[in-house]
């Protein structure tokens, strides 16, 4: 079905099945007929690509990605969508919609059920409310996908794709850089969804690496300095420390001074090799 960011389409299949928008699932449905095959495209999805999407809406995104890649498995937690998702891309015989919480899914088995042989990668426009758990599941679980693009609350975005060590950079920022090489690749006006939301989004995509940037002994430890760091920003770096990991003073002062981090520098001034030598060194 190739008018699925037609309002008037969109109204005549969300009325005869009934559907009206779960604002706590941040159901936003995009109508600007020029972003999903834009997106879909940059995300890497082609012949040989299986693509994993997650809140495929009513498929406007999900239509773009079936033309391109070999096959997409899409993940709807709202069991309501599931026969709109029947009538809209029912065409499409590489297609398979999962009906779960991708926060609860194993991705490691699905990838491995559904796209043997395959490279994969991950496409979605992201409910604003998840935006953080998803992105850091798919990083932490170290899957075998390739990149990651998805559509977010473009603040986030832009906290994302910060450089490491700039003023815009908190937790989220180091914590992506130790997965992945994240890149701004266009922004989406609000104007562009209905219902409108009452921000800006923007598109993202992050290269995962192969391996981490910075040698890390402990990940556990090296996230939770990085928590730990951020979590009151206008203090500096050796407060922050000593408070968010329950650390004596005298002990912080140690560890930054091994670590040669000055005890004055405030988190969002240091870099991805700092956070690594702190951690190495508690």
């Amino acid at each position: 079905m190739n008018r699925l960011s037609d309002i008037g389409t969109i109204k005549d299949i969300l009325s005869r099945h009934g559907f009206t928008f779960s604002k706590s699932l941040g159901q936003n449905f995009l109508i600007n007929p020029s972003v999903c095959p834009r997106m879909a495209e940059l995300s890497g999805a082609g012949k040989g690509v299986g693509v994993i999407e997650i809140g495929p809406g009513i498929g406007v995104l999900t239509n773009e990605l079936c033309k391109l890649a070999d096959k997409v498995v899409a993940i709807e937690l709202d069991k309501r969508l599931l026969p709109v998702l029947e009538e809209t891309l029912g065409e499409y015989d590489n297609l398979k919609v999962v009906n779960a919480d991708v926060l609860e899914t194993n991705l490691h088995k699905l990838i491995e059920d559904e796209f043997s042989g395959m490279e994969v990668v991950v496409c979605a426009n992201l409910p604003y409310y998840i935006t953080s758990p998803v992105i850091m599941k798919l990083l932490e679980d170290k899957l075998p996908i390739s990149a990651i693009t998805v559509m977010v609350q473009k603040e986030a975005a832009q906290r994302i794709c910060a450089e490491v060590g700039s003023r815009q950079s908190g937790a989220v920022t180091v914590s992506v850089n130790y997965y992945a090489k994240p890149e701004m690749l266009f922004s989406v006006s609000a104007g562009s969804f209905m219902p409108a939301p009452k921000v800006d989004s923007a598109v993202i995509r992050l290269n995962v690496l192969d391996k981490p940037p910075v040698m890390v002994n402990d990940e556990k430890k090296f996230f939770s300095v990085v928590k730990a760091s951020f979590s009151q920003r206008r203090k500096v770096i050796s407060n922050s420390l000593s408070s968010g990991l329950s650390l004596d003073k005298s002990k912080t002062a140690e560890i930054l001074e091994k670590s040669d981090v000055p005890l004055n520098a405030r988190a969002e001034k240091l870099s991805l090799q700092n956070f690594a030598d702190i951690a190495n060194n508690l």
